[in-house]
């Protein structure tokens, strides 16, 4: 009789049970979370197989894949089994799921309300762990003219210069603007700074006859509307 051994290789398992067996024969819908990432990673340790090794990361995670998807190559890589390589492996296919949500996702080429502006540009902010600050550029009719990009900053905040939100404007012959930045902190308050910010601009937007629409607060988790608060 063969010695007990606390640990089972994946290769030791029924063949109904290892993943990639599983997968081909009875469909990728059929398989576990922590199943898909052994997969990814392909081997555990000597200590645990891919499948245990995947269920400690979602744990660690509280098995919420938006958590996982939006771990650092240097994070994931501390736990034990998990080099670069792999790391990188399970950032890639969690990127590529988000951006087939995105696809699948139709938003509208037209702002009226600020859930039109959010709509269209969540996209863009989630899961950053820095301050971004972007601008959509709007015709007559509120069509999306472009969407560009004004400034990056770290966690706690970036500079918008509005010598080139509206040299951005004016190139593209934008009659209105809608300002847009995110708080990686989660926090959808504004800060004084972002308050001051805003007045800043759109006194410079009726100068330029530009008008200035509405800044939003974006997280993972929703948004604020300077408009609708009533702050313009």
């Amino acid at each position: 009789m063969k010695p007990y051994e606390s640990k089972i290789s994946i290769k030791s398992w029924a063949e109904e049970d290892r993943p990639r067996e599983k997968l081909s024969a009875q469909g990728r819908r059929a398989l576990t979370d922590a199943e898909l990432i052994a997969i990814l990673i392909g081997s555990g340790s000597r200590t645990e197989s891919a499948v245990e090794l995947s269920k400690r990361i979602l744990h660690h995670y509280g098995n919420d894949l938006n958590n996982l998807g939006k771990a650092s190559i240097s994070e994931l890589s501390k736990f034990k089994g998990i080099g670069e390589a792999k790391a990188i492996s399970i950032i890639a296919a969690l990127e590529i799921g988000r951006r087939r949500n995105d696809t699948e996702t139709k938003v509208p080429d037209v702002v009226k309300v600020s859930k039109d502006a959010f709509n269209i540009m969540h996209r863009y902010f989630r899961d950053l762990g820095h301050e971004e600050f972007w601008i959509i550029l709007l015709g007559q009719s509120g069509n999306v003219i472009a969407k560009e990009l004004v400034s990056k900053g770290g966690i706690s905040g970036t500079v918008a210069d509005p010598k080139i939100i509206f040299h951005t404007a004016l190139q593209h012959h934008a009659v209105s603007i809608v300002l847009m930045h995110n708080h990686p902190s989660g926090n959808l308050k504004p800060s004084q700074l972002d308050i001051d910010l805003t007045k800043k601009i759109a006194a410079a937007g009726k100068m330029l006859d530009i008008n200035v629409s509405d800044h939003l607060i974006i997280t993972n988790e929703g948004y604020y509307s300077f408009a609708d608060e009533g702050l313009f």
